[in-house]
């Protein structure tokens, strides 16, 4: 293949410039700021936006521009990936500023793949330059869809679901040339073929990964690499399947309960397989003192009690059978006043109080439907910081004088001053306690939950990474002294742990 095209962008209005020339392209990836990959990023953002209105594009010379600069670009993307997800102290703005940048690149790198995809002549197939690079044009294209998924994810936004059916006609072209199957290597990532990268975004939708927070979305992510090989994707469905897709249709992966009748050949059936039982062999190991596999963890970033929340949810949401909604929802519209954190909760459910606290930062949201397990809720206005997965929430509903606990468990934002939020109610009566670990005297505020201090295995709310399974625990409960023995941690998200103790009264 030459390494400039005559006239690549002729017709099209503009410049590709430096796409137009695979030599000048190569002299600016050289010269992109090596120690600021903010800007390098925004900058090969600005080159593939200039492609997205060009005609006559030459897609062999397309696709080979592209790959250099994907490859080229891969450490980068990699460091602003990290800042977003685990650099401390981001403004809002600079939070939204690296996710802008990076979800543009994925977006954009995908529908610049896209283009190479296009058929160039009557037949419907990709020119000859492009064909024989398919499997590896196919794994690519898919992967940016995937990572566009992704970002959406991070930031808790529902994708457009017109990305599934640019995935399905990825496949779709994969497996009509017969090369579906066939494994590509690339630098910086795993072998793959299109049908295992195409495996791998059906399962991260399957996964439910938008009830985490992102740095644990993340590992989910690796996880679920991790563990790819033992999933499977068929064109036939089998008892075991779970969810079914469409490829020729703009709709997410479907419960199999919904499958249309009768099937079109169109449909793939995922199945957890063999993964479910590694993924749940892998928490065991973790929950007995094992470590996180150096495959998955290299860094060393995710220690036990960040992993195990995450395998406790891919466990439940990758199993044969996946969880069902419990309680049915009723449509409402009141307002419940909620107040953030949980020295927040302590003050409202302590009887110092009288559950009636003034001063503290409360707010005011809508509530638009209701269950026995929580509240679906409507969120307008300025995002406060602390807004997210995992947060913990007393709440009070409008009229009532009783307080709610609850913890966030989905996110989705509608836009920057609209967002829709759903609540796990976790407790609707909660003890105020101070903990002590003898022979300090210092106490933790806490909440025992829908126990009232009676002896027996109870489950303690706790300030973020206070738990420790070796150390007892003692509080005063009515005047009386009580002590609490480890049992196990339960959850740990980054406002509160909520653990399980045995309790019994000191003589």
């Amino acid at each position: 293949m030459q390494s400039q095209a005559s006239n690549p962008g002729e017709g099209g209005g503009k410049s590709l410039y430096p796409l137009a020339d695979l030599l000048v392209l190569r002299q600016r990836i050289a010269n992109l700021p090596p120690d600021d990959a903010l800007k390098a990023v925004e900058a090969v953002v600005d080159w593939l936006q200039s492609v997205q209105d060009a005609a006559n594009l030459d897609p062999g010379h397309l696709y080979e521009a592209v790959w250099q600069l994907e490859d080229a670009l891969a450490g980068r993307l990699s460091r602003l990936s990290h800042d977003y997800l685990y650099k401390a102290r981001l403004s809002d703005a600079e939070e939204k500023r690296l996710w802008s940048v990076s979800h543009n690149y994925w977006r954009l790198l995908a529908a610049t793949y896209e283009r190479c995809l296009q058929p160039q002549s009557n037949s419907g197939q990709p020119v000859e330059a492009v064909r024989l690079a398919l499997p590896d044009l196919c794994v690519r294209l898919i992967a940016a869809l995937g990572a566009v998924l992704k970002w959406a994810c991070f930031r808790h936004l529902r994708a457009d679901d017109d990305l599934w059916r640019r995935l399905g006609q990825t496949l779709l072209i994969a497996e009509s040339a017969h090369v579906a199957g066939r494994m590509t290597e690339r630098p910086n990532a795993a072998a793959s073929s299109p049908a295992r990268e195409y495996a791998r975004v059906m399962i991260f939708y399957a996964a439910s990964l938008d009830a985490l927070p992102p740095p644990e979305i993340e590992l989910a992510v690796r996880l679920i690499d991790h563990f790819l090989s033992d999933f499977v994707l068929t064109a036939q469905v089998r008892p075991d399947s779970v969810y079914w897709v469409d490829l020729q249709l703009a709709q997410p992966p479907q419960r199999l309960a919904l499958m249309p009748n009768p099937p079109p050949p169109s449909l793939r059936f995922y199945q957890p397989a063999e993964a479910h039982a590694r993924i749940s062999a892998l928490q065991n190991e973790l929950e007995q003192g094992g470590n996180m596999p150096a495959a998955i963890n290299p860094d060393g970033q995710y220690d036990n009690r960040r992993a195990l929340p995450v395998l406790r949810h891919l466990v439940t949401y990758l199993a044969p059978v996946p969880p069902q909604r419990h309680h049915d929802r009723h449509r409402v519209n009141h307002r419940v006043t909620v107040l953030n954190g949980l020295v927040n909760a302590f003050v409202v459910f302590s009887e110092a109080f009288g559950g009636h606290p003034a001063g503290l930062p409360m707010v005011s949201w809508l509530v638009d439907n209701v269950s026995r397990g929580g509240l679906g809720v409507v969120v307008e206005g300025k995002r406060p910081a602390w807004l997210g997965i995992g947060a913990l929430l007393a709440m009070q509903p409008e009229g009532g004088s009783n307080w709610l606990l609850g913890v966030i468990r989905r996110y989705h934002r509608e836009s920057d001053t609209l967002a829709r939020i759903g609540i796990e109610t976790l407790a609707r009566q909660a003890l105020a306690v101070e903990l002590e670990a003898p022979p300090t005297a210092i106490g933790t505020p806490v909440l025992l939950l829908e126990n009232h201090g009676q002896p027996g295995d109870v489950s303690v709310i706790l300030p973020p990474r206070s738990f420790d399974a070796q150390e007892t625990l003692e509080c005063s409960i009515g005047g009386q002294r009580c002590r609490l023995a480890p049992i196990a941690l339960v959850e740990y998200t980054a406002d509160y742990e909520l653990a399980r103790y045995q309790l019994s009264r000191l003589a």
